[in-house]
């Protein structure tokens, strides 16, 4: 599950919402660790926009953390944390955002719920696609 999120440049094959992907960069740490500056562009009937994020791959703790760059947010935060358990995967994950536009963010607060649910599950049957159940 791990690698399957680290893939950003791979999220338009099954993420909703997602138009395009792009990695600027991977820099490559003494710890093991990288760090990755990648765009996303989120495309939602008329609202499409593109945002950047520094990514942080943790793969000896199994944890990535992300930073917005550059786009339509005064910020946005989230983390990713795995665990093996009995049969597969324990995926912890939290985001915090704001939109800098007042409507957006109005918007984002009323489907924020429905959005995620969404997200987890397309997440869900990309990885039983790759990977196969426990």
């Amino acid at each position: 599950m791990y690698a399957l999120v680290a893939d950003v440049a791979r999220y338009p094959e099954f993420l909703p919402w997602t138009a395009a992907a792009r990695v600027r960069k991977v820099t490559p740490r003494e710890d093991g660790s990288e760090l990755m500056e990648a765009d996303l562009v989120i495309s939602f009937k008329v609202f499409r926009e593109r945002f950047g994020s520094r990514v942080e791959l943790f793969p000896q703790e199994r944890r990535i953390a992300t930073e917005y760059l550059d786009g339509p947010f005064k910020h946005m935060r989230s983390n990713w944390a795995f665990r093996d358990v009995e049969g597969g995967c324990e995926v912890a994950f939290d985001v915090d955002f704001a939109f800098k536009n007042r409507l957006l963010q109005s918007a984002a607060e009323f489907f924020f719920y429905e959005a995620m649910k969404r997200v987890v599950r397309a997440f869900e049957e990309r990885a039983e696609a790759l990977y196969g159940t426990a």
